[in-house]
């Protein structure tokens, strides 16, 4: 997917409630780069996000590209586990028909958590993988802090794109500073709705090729920009600085080798940050 018209990259959230009226960290931000500039908008709820995005895709005309910042997939046998097939979709399609998720951000990803974890670790006599979960929340099956045994439980704890990207949380952590746990399991039910769309492709699991492409990336890629940029808030740098680097990239011919395709379980199961091994050149794209 070279020369784009447009690039937009969402800073998600799974905050159980609106977040403040008056922008704010730690809430939902998208950033947008085409040929006109780079825009930020904040967003108080997953819904209206949510709403903006699919409004994006219907009206695009051109070549889109959406980034997201939190997992689109799990490690390899997670998916056969949770619901008899081997492949990513069949997760978001789960998750999508068991979450609840009100316009307000009401929602019971720590129950869905529990419950997939009672499915997959209580037949063995395990913890599930989720971890992580208020300390009033009273959850048996979704421990507070992690007791996970990943091996004996026949699970990574981590994808293999974050051995490139070990910053990068682990999927399963669901509570607590940098837990994308709860943003992928939101997320990738929201991905479900977006992707049932005409033209829209989700990459790695489907050739870059189509007029709309969903992608999942990690802002922290440009950690030394974010952190000399004199924006107030982070998460707005974050998405501005990263919507820019890969609109100017893409431009330039440089997103190629990024979405260069790949095979086995990362285009079945596990997902692929976009610009993993590359920071460097995203850092450059915004000299």
């Amino acid at each position: 997917m070279t020369g784009l018209d447009r690039v937009i990259v969402a800073d998600w959230s799974a905050s159980g409630q609106p977040s403040p009226a008056r922008p704010t960290a730690n809430a939902i931000w998208i950033g947008q780069a085409d040929a006109r500039g780079v825009e930020t908008r904040y967003f108080r709820t997953r819904a209206a996000a949510e709403a903006h995005l699919a409004q994006a895709i219907a009206e695009n005309r051109g070549r889109l590209l959406i980034g997201f910042d939190f997992p689109m997939g799990y490690p390899e046998g997670f998916a056969a586990r949770l619901t008899g097939q081997a492949d990513a979709r069949s997760v978001w399609g789960w998750l999508a028909g068991a979450l609840t998720d009100t316009d307000l951000n009401h929602n019971n990803r720590f129950e869905i958590a529990a419950r997939i974890n009672a499915q997959i670790g209580g037949p063995i006599g395990r913890p599930g993988p989720f971890w992580g979960r208020p300390r009033g929340l009273a959850l048996p099956d979704l421990p507070e802090t992690k007791t996970v045994d990943y091996p004996a439980l026949g699970l990574a704890e981590r994808r293999q794109v974050e051995t490139l990207v070990p910053r990068a949380q682990p999927v399963w952590k669901l509570y607590t500073t940098g837990a994308a746990g709860s943003q992928g399991l939101l997320g990738q039910a929201m991905i479900h709705r977006l992707a049932s769309r005409p033209g829209v492709a989700v990459w790695p699991f489907d050739p870059p090729e189509a007029p709309v492409v969903l992608a999942e990336v990690y802002p922290s890629l440009l950690a030394r920009a974010v952190a000399a940029d004199t924006a107030p808030i982070k998460d707005e740098a974050q998405v501005r600085l990263l919507a820019r680097a890969l609109f100017a990239l893409s431009r330039a011919g440089g997103l190629s080798e990024m979405l260069a395709t790949r095979a086995g379980t990362v285009t079945t199961e596990e997902g692929w940050i976009l610009g993993a091994g590359h920071a460097d050149r995203l850092a450059g794209a915004l000299a």
